[in-house]
């Protein structure tokens, strides 16, 4: 696969039958750097095995999912994100020789499951309280979250009370207009909507006990 100069000052380097193994890592602001193994194989695929604590049990994570997983902040650019460590320095796969063998059709299921990642990201969305008109933020990260933005939204009456995140009251203010333009898109923080941010139903976001006609017509025609 590659010489012994191309890899020589890369660390934790171990050669395999069909892969090489190299020592890699993802740095968060608010986690810090999440170290894993990188396995480069012959056929041009990259697998990562997590080691971020003891217990953790994500062996055969795709670069996408490792950069993710390692909590990163902005935009999924794992080619930058994720480094080897070269001369007790951190370097971006980007800028190193290991980036030759990655080929595109081998990570047919790392693009996929990119794509499904992406698919399944919800921004936030607000509701509008029935008596005092103004809108309240709903995170959509966890099914929980997605749940009670769900009922919330099909609620007749809703209102400021019924927000689950704070007790709060109608005569709390609003969210500015330049606040209310960021809702966690992790492509753009002021994006208005786009294939990465905005849900057109997914089994996070749709209920299978909900009887209301969205969940009901997703339900029926999703794929078994």
């Amino acid at each position: 696969m590659f010489t012994e100069e191309e890899l020589k000052d890369i660390e934790g380097l171990k050669r395999g039958s069909d892969f090489i193994e190299v020592k890699c890592g993802c740095t968060s602001r608010k986690y810090g750097d999440t170290i894993g193994k990188l396995r480069v194989f012959t056929n041009g695929q990259f697998l990562i095995s997590c080691e971020c604590t003891p217990y953790c049990e994500e062996e055969k994570l795709t670069p996408y999912d490792f950069e993710k997983h390692s909590g990163k902040e902005g935009t999924r650019k794992w080619k930058n994100h994720i480094w080897v460590v070269m001369k007790n320095k951190k370097v971006p796969l980007w800028r190193t020789v290991l980036l030759k063998y990655y080929k595109h059709a081998s990570n047919g299921a790392n693009e996929l499951t990119s794509t499904r990642a992406k698919r399944l990201f919800h921004r936030d969305e607000f509701v509008r309280c029935s008596r005092c008109k103004k809108e309240r933020r709903f995170r959509l990260r966890t099914d929980e979250e997605c749940r009670r933005y769900h009922d919330a939204a099909k609620a007749r009456k809703w209102k400021c009370a019924n927000w689950p995140y704070d007790k709060i009251t109608c005569k709390v203010d609003e969210e500015r207009a330049s606040r209310k333009s960021c809702r966690g898109c992790p492509r753009s923080p002021s994006c208005k909507g786009c294939t990465t941010c905005v849900c057109f139903g997914c089994f996070k976001c749709r209920f299978l006990d909900c009887k209301c006609r969205t969940c009901v017509d997703f339900v029926q025609n999703a794929e078994p």
